[in-house]
């Protein structure tokens, strides 16, 4: 369960930041889906926006929580 913290916790106060950039730049209305305009209204825009945020966050803690795993715990044989 610690892990799960470790990661989730940084990684949603990181969207919210990620977010927070993204749109004080880009506006919902100028946004555009494999050349169409989105048709959501600004709420489900950022909606989605900070929920996928987070998604590639979290791929990024949980990404450098396996590559630290100490060698030993990586080269013991299968029992």
């Amino acid at each position: 369960m610690l892990k799960w913290i470790l990661v989730l916790w940084p990684s949603f106060l990181v969207a919210g930041i990620a977010e927070v950039v993204f749109f004080t730049v880009i506006s919902p209305q100028e946004l555009y889906w494999f050349g169409e305009p989105v048709h959501l209204s600004a709420l489900a825009t950022y909606s989605i926006g900070f929920f996928g945020f987070w998604l590639v966050c979290a791929a990024s803690s949980l990404t450098t929580m396996f590559l630290q795993r100490p060698a030993e715990e990586l080269n013991r044989p299968p029992h």
